[in-house]
């Protein structure tokens, strides 16, 4: 199992967007000088707490001040982007990235983000109905693979696009520009519900699948559901391609780190923002056990440090780590979820070390055990 980071990126609303930046470039930077494999950075349009619109150009500020981390946008929502002009700006900064590129593609789902591009509908009794976004997203990602692979001029003639992919022009030296990583850079799709819509279609396209990890009771369907769209297609799916994000904060006793997370920053943002997110979403159920009698206000930074995350001292997070690997059948990177530490750094990099240094040695060290009685 490798070990990477997922930014969202979570600030609270007051923090100053370049100040906000500099701290997920400080992030990154200690990520690539502790080992850690890969980062990938969120993008939204109206939430204060995720105030990222671009992530790309944080990967490309990144790039300068990294030598091994491979960077990705997690994700660039396809339906609010023109698809030829999002296919040359990935083309171009994995040109940039020499290959220590990926591309995470998503089709959105928060509502004020489809409302402010004209994407949202409604359903009869008012809710919000994204089903455009998925079927955009999939005009869009035919519009990209057919963008990088063309070896000669075409026409698309789409629902929600239309161009035409002129012939090479030996005078002006165009179309100039492919993906470093060929045919194109690894694409991850993210997922949520058991029964993800997008981790199927991740698996139809051999995708990488990415869950987005609420209670991990629920990332046996995760895999179950990116394997049928992946038989679906006649592909193989492969447990070391999924990637599994998780909320960790690991210090040198269990009292400090769950002290930590949940009266510091890491407490903030999830008890004031994520999980009242996913409570007035419909969505808090997600977040515990399925058999759990917990719901609503009673679904607490502590009680979800206590029993979820992986919060505690480096032996106690290995333990948790490997119950859950186990549990989910095994995948091959996990994703730490990042939080804004930037008025006191040195407890979420410390946090950061430990995982890399004492965690996972620990966690690959038992799992190789039961690897070995296996066979």
């Amino acid at each position: 199992m490798e070990l990477g980071l997922f930014l969202m990126p979570c600030h609270p609303p007051e923090r100053d967007p370049r100040a906000a930046a500099e701290f997920d470039l400080s992030v990154i930077k200690r990520a690539d000088e502790l080992g850690y494999r890969e980062a990938w950075i969120g993008e939204h349009f109206t939430v204060g707490w995720e105030p990222v619109p671009a992530p790309d150009l944080l990967i490309a500020q990144a790039l300068r001040e990294t030598r091994q981390i491979v960077l990705a946008p997690g994700a660039h929502l396809l339906p609010y982007h023109q698809p030829v002009e999002l296919a040359h700006r990935i083309a171009y900064l994995d040109q940039l990235a020499a290959g220590r590129y990926m591309l995470g593609v998503g089709s959105g789902s928060i509502p004020g983000d489809a409302a402010l591009f004209g994407t949202m509908q409604r359903n009869p009794d008012g809710s919000p109905n994204l089903v455009q976004n998925l079927e955009m997203t999939q005009e869009a990602l035919d519009i990209l693979l057919k963008i990088w692979q063309a070896d000669g001029p075409f026409e698309h003639r789409g629902k929600y696009w239309s161009f035409e992919y002129p012939a090479y022009d030996e005078f002006q030296g165009g179309p100039h520009i492919k993906p470093y990583q060929q045919p194109h850079p690894p694409i991850g799709m993210a997922g949520l519900a058991p029964n993800s819509r997008t981790l199927r279609v991740a698996g139809q396209r051999g995708f990488l699948p990415m869950s987005l990890n609420l209670s991990p009771h629920y990332l046996a369907q995760h895999w179950e559901t990116y394997s049928e769209g992946a038989r679906e297609a006649g592909l193989t799916p492969d447990r070391r391609q999924w990637r599994v994000a998780r909320e960790f904060l690991v210090a040198d006793t269990d009292e400090e780190a769950l002290r930590l997370a949940t009266t510091g920053a890491m407490g903030r943002i999830l008890g004031d923002y994520l999980v009242p997110a996913f409570v007035n979403s419909g969505l808090g159920h997600y977040m515990v056990p399925p058999d759990a009698d917990v719901e609503g206000d009673a679904i607490t930074p502590e009680y979800l440090a206590r029993t979820i995350w992986l919060v505690g001292s480096p032996r106690t997070v290995a333990d948790r780590l490997v119950e859950q690997y186990e549990q989910a059948g095994g995948w091959g990177t996990l994703l730490g979820l990042t939080f804004d530490f930037a008025d006191d750094p040195e407890p979420w990099f410390h946090s950061m070390d430990l995982m890399i240094n004492k965690v996972m040695p620990l966690a690959n060290e038992r799992l190789e055990r039961i690897a070995t009685r296996q066979r």
